[in-house]
């Protein structure tokens, strides 16, 4: 099976990593972990300049988004987001009793115009986002972050796949909230790691809801080595970044369009024509790619950028089945 439908990392982490797990003894599974996170902040503080006292560790950046929602919305409030996007915020809002204010995407997937003027306690930016790939400026971020009401959280899960960050934004905005994943770039998405980096004070308030012990010291200790070295993670991006080139350059000549991408895959679209067909006959070849049926994406197809060898098996298949 060639798994092209939930932008997990092909290449496989830091050796370092599967020695912090091999060096793991009958204590880290016996004994609670530190509900701080402290050693794996203090890493965290090191690699992105950032004070530890201002970032806060998750169980993946998914907990962090519910921690965001649980202390800083009550049943009715609304909470922003431009769309499509990362369908998990409507899932999360739904459940927190929040009303869900979706602010369509232009067809240039620009920051939307009435982001900020929505109200909202919560404003969530996939950045870069999710389906499409594309990347707000910093410079649209930070005037966001000046303009709504609330909170701001920047949801930078596939950022080391960019060429720009919005996390020099939380040392200025007290209202800013990025966040951060292990489970893209670093390739741990089955240790589930997420990232905060926000005010103390912000921070402080998503202490009161999270749980005590909520990422388990197996995973805290793969994360701090993953952190610790950086060399491979960025080989390993490069490695991507260069077949995510190739696979656009191999879509287009087949007649797709392609969104610029700065992420680990790319949205590709024949517009107008609906490609679940095409998404299950690429199933049934055993590559698995990701169709949204919904009205703005029924013609495009989410594909993972995986090793050069399944990239070639990919466009190989659209060839043969006539795309």
């Amino acid at each position: 099976m060639i798994k092209l439908n939930t932008n997990e990392n092909p290449y496989p982490p830091s050796p370092r990593v599967l020695e912090a797990l091999a060096r793991a003894s009958s204590a880290d599974l016996r004994l609670y972990p530190d509900p701080e996170a402290r050693a794996l902040r203090a890493r965290a503080a090191a690699v992105y300049g950032v004070p530890a006292e201002r970032i806060m560790v998750g169980n993946g950046s998914d907990e962090l988004l519910q921690l965001l929602l649980r202390a800083t919305v009550d049943p009715g409030q609304r909470v922003a987001f431009p769309v499509p996007t990362y369908s998990l915020y409507d899932t999360l809002v739904a459940a927190q009793g929040g009303c869900a204010v979706r602010v369509p995407f232009g067809e240039d997937w620009r920051l939307p115009a009435g982001l900020a003027d929505a109200g909202a306690r919560l404003t969530f930016l996939c950045n870069p986002n999710a389906p499409s790939g594309t990347l707000v400026p910093t410079a649209d971020v930070a005037r966001l972050a000046r303009a709504v009401e609330g909170v701001l959280v920047v949801d930078e899960a596939y950022v080391d796949f960019a060429h720009t960050s919005a996390l020099p934004l939380v040392a200025d905005h007290d209202n800013v909230v990025v966040l951060r994943t292990l489970s893209k770039s670093f390739s741990l998405a089955g240790l589930r790691i997420g990232l905060a980096f926000a005010h103390p004070d912000l921070l402080a308030g998503l202490r009161t809801v999270k749980d005590s012990y909520n990422v388990n010291r197996l995973s805290l200790a793969a994360a701090e080595a993953a952190l610790g070295d950086l060399r491979w993670m960025e080989a390993n991006v490069a490695r991507i970044r260069a077949t995510r080139g190739r696979l656009t350059r191999g879509l287009a000549e087949l007649g797709w369009h392609v969104l610029p991408s700065e992420t680990n895959f790319v949205l590709a679209r024949r517009r107008g024509v609906d490609q679940a067909p095409t998404a299950a006959a690429l199933a049934r070849r055993d590559i698995l790619v990701r169709h949204f049926a919904v009205p703005r994406l029924f013609d495009a197809l989410r594909i993972t950028v995986g090793t050069d060898e399944e990239i070639d098996a990919l466009l190989a298949a659209l060839r043969d089945l006539g795309h």
